[in-house]
C-alpha cells in the first residue's frame, strides 16, 4: 500500500494539484484523498482507474510493478497540462477582451506556446 500511496501523491504533486481539487475532480472529499496518500485507505477500484486514465498511466504504474508510467499499451497523453503563469498571464494581456474571439485566440495561442515547450495548459487554474 505504501508504493501506491506515493504514486497517487506524487501524480498529484507533479501536476500541481491540491488534494481538494482531485477530490472535486473524482467527487470524493480532501480528506479521501489524503487518506489515500497516507496508506490509511485504500481507493475503488473506479478512483484507481480514474487516477490511470487522467494521469494517462499504467494501474501497473500505480500500483508500483513497474516505474515506466506508460506500461505496455500507453502513448503518454495526460489530461492535465501546465504552462508558466507568467506566460499565461502575459497572453491573458494580449487580447481584447470585448472581441468574439478572445478566448478562442487565447486558448489557440496557449496550446502552440505548449506544444513547442513541451506542457500544456491547465485548465484547472
Amino acid at each position: 500500500m505504501k508504493a501506491i500511496s506515493k504514486r497517487l501523491k506524487m501524480l498529484r504533486e507533479d501536476a500541481g494539484l491540491s488534494q481538494s481539487k482531485i477530490g472535486q475532480l473524482i467527487g470524493v472529499p480532501q480528506s479521501s484523498i489524503y487518506c489515500y496518500e497516507q496508506g490509511q485507505s485504500t481507493p475503488s477500484a473506479k478512483t484507481f482507474c480514474w487516477y490511470a486514465d487522467y494521469f494517462d498511466v499504467s494501474l501497473d504504474y500505480i500500483f508500483g510493478r513497474t516505474d515506466d508510467p506508460h506500461g505496455a499499451h500507453y502513448e503518454h497523453n495526460p489530461k492535465f497540462k501546465t504552462i508558466a503563469p507568467d506566460m499565461e498571464k502575459f497572453v491573458e494581456m494580449c487580447f481584447d477582451p470585448n472581441s468574439r474571439m478572445n478566448e478562442r485566440l487565447k486558448e489557440t495561442l496557449l496550446t502552440m506556446l505548449a506544444e513547442t515547450s513541451g506542457v500544456g495548459k491547465n485548465g484547472e487554474h
